[in-house]
């Protein structure tokens, strides 16, 4: 019988016979993989494990650095691991609770009997440092999942002891570092000896988690305010703690009870609520000059929606909603700059005409009769069609996409004039204590879900797309969004759970083959803590309809 078994490396565009039972940690000098950063973990297979992964078979490697969005997830998750057990070691019966991003870090907050001053935060920042320096190893342990509820329970860890008695899972794992258990539901590095760049500091009311920089994983991603976004995600969980629905272990549990409807009805009318606001003040802001509501956000928060819902709010405020699409304003194809790949980058603030914008928004304000463009998709011209438009007495002219919140757009506007208003899916729940849900997660369900339905995308297609898309958001979008007026939250507390029924089996037709079979992946994984419930409940102005469909209105 052999000892060895053949393996490609991708890195390397080799094969090569290795020791049967080797880790992919072990394997990394063996095949010579060189890296710009630090390698963090391996798609094997095209699915996504843990260097600590043992070879028995043949098998397809692909190591993975920290400037890859995978890898800096199983940094992110050793590195909260390290936090958490550290808070344990200082202040053994306090509870930490890592809620968000913001800032380019990981918002968390520590409930504990002493007040956490600053020697306490220094004294959890060294011990952080010691475990890093013991370089100890992080053991998974697999077991049935009523054995590993009841440890979580034992340990008074009832967030994960009820996310995984409420999950359809037969077996789960949990994490050791010492005697210290917790739960991720992805990879780690294979000891704590990989996680040596990080810092925490007091930031706006609790604790910011310091990370390294995307772009250069070398460095620490700066500390900037985001204050706006923050009191958005205070105020969500506010009402996730009334609504006694702080985990997904609490929605499943609710689930259970019979008591979704009510969930539903609760989160909606909450969302009904926000906007009727936003038109409330925008309408008490119209009497102060306001004339131009300027709505932005990434990629499938729910723009479209907020937009249509906000223009009924308004209204009912007695004001007159004109709308005038920035898409109608693109510069001809051939105009159209570059990006640094040398493709034409539609994403592009000047990729618009801007001083014709400005030139007919200046015009509409001071009264008087404008021809609106009309770009062709197709042919990649600009084209007019008689389409002309004159505001009246309590008109506000709204003006929806991805650079409404840049300040060059509307250069020559008063600031008086404008009311800006930023909408994200801004996920508030979390899987548990330590496992927050990014937002960027949600918009990507929400996107497959939508091109699948309506543009004829598979899921591999969207999220091949998706990087990309996450660039031009990180230079053109999240600069401005504190200049929004006011943030709206788009995220549903239930909408996962009814995404799932939806995006399962789009995803499952991503070829294991294909390269976005380990996002696929990814996705399933996380969406299998849900469980399922049926849309039929959702009111049809429901924002969530624009991505599942069933909406009353056209888009």
């Amino acid at each position: 019988m052999t000892d060895t078994v053949k393996i490609y490396c991708v890195n390397t565009n080799e094969q090569k016979e290795v020791a049967i039972g080797a880790s992919l940690e072990e394997l990394i000098p063996l095949l010579g993989v060189k890296m710009p950063y630090l390698i963090a973990n391996a798609k094997v297979n095209n699915k996504t494990e843990s260097l600590a992964y043992r070879i028995y078979r043949p098998k397809r490697i692909e190591y993975v650095d920290v400037g890859n969005s995978s890898a800096m997830r199983t940094y992110v998750r050793s590195l909260c691991f390290i936090l958490a057990k550290a808070v344990d070691d200082v202040l053994p019966n306090a509870e930490m609770y890592i809620e968000h991003a913001v800032s380019y870090g990981y918002y968390f907050q520590i409930e504990a009997e002493q007040k956490i001053t600053k020697e306490v935060l220094d004294a959890i920042r060294t011990r952080m440092h010691e475990i890093v320096a013991a370089d100890i190893p992080f053991k998974s342990v697999e077991d049935e999942i009523s054995k590993v509820v009841n440890i979580f329970r034992s340990h008074n860890m009832e967030d994960k002891a009820l996310l995984l008695e409420t999950s359809d899972f037969l077996y789960a794992y949990y994490f050791m570092l010492d005697n210290y258990i917790d739960y991720y539901y992805g990879c780690l590095t294979p000891s704590t000896g990989y996680i040596k760049l990080f810092d925490i500091h007091e930031y706006n009311g609790g604790f910011l988690l310091q990370v390294p920089l995307k772009s250069n994983p070398e460095i620490l991603a700066p500390v900037v305010k985001q204050e706006k976004l923050l009191n958005v995600y205070r105020e969500h969980l506010k009402f996730l703690k009334i609504s006694e629905l702080d985990n997904v272990g609490d929605l499943n549990k609710a689930k259970q009870d019979g008591r979704m409807s009510e969930v539903i009805q609760i989160a909606e009318a909450y969302q009904s609520k926000q906007i009727s606001d936003i038109a409330t003040k925008i309408s008490s802001r119209y009497r102060e000059g306001v004339r131009v509501v300027l709505i932005s956000g990434p990629s499938s928060s729910g723009k479209t929606t907020f937009r249509k819902r906000l223009e009924i709010q308004l209204l009912v405020v007695l004001l007159k909603p004109v709308g005038i699409s920035l898409d109608d304003y693109f510069v001809e194809r051939d105009a159209t700059p570059v990006d640094a790949f040398g493709e034409k980058d539609y994403e592009s603030l000047y990729a618009l005409d801007l001083e014709l914008f400005e030139n007919h928004l200046l015009a509409l304000l001071e009264g008087n009769e404008v021809e609106l463009p009309s770009y062709n998709f197709v042919t990649g011209k600009r084209e007019y069609k008689n389409n002309r438009l004159k505001i009246g007495d309590n008109s506000v002219i709204i003006i929806e996409g991805i650079h409404a919140l840049n300040p060059e757009l509307t250069a020559r506007i008063p600031a008086e004039k404008k009311f800006m208003v930023y909408v994200s899916a801004l996920t508030s729940i979390s899987l548990d204590d330590h496992n927050w849900i990014p937002a960027a997660d949600n918009r990507l369900l929400r996107r497959i879900v939508r091109d699948f339905r309506y543009r004829g995308y598979s899921a591999q297609d969207t999220i091949s797309r998706w990087d990309s898309v996450r660039r031009g958001e990180e230079k053109w979008i999240f600069p401005y969004q504190e200049n929004a007026d006011v943030m709206f939250n788009s995220a549903m507390i239930y909408e996962l759970a009814a995404i799932r029924r939806h995006a399962e089996p789009i995803l499952l037709q991503v070829p294991r083959a294909m390269p976005e079979f380990a996002e696929a992946h990814r996705l399933l994984k996380f969406l299998s803590y849900f469980n399922y419930i049926t849309d039929r409940e959702l009111p049809p102005t429901s924002l969530l309809r624009e991505f599942l469909g069933g909406s009353s209105f056209r888009y």
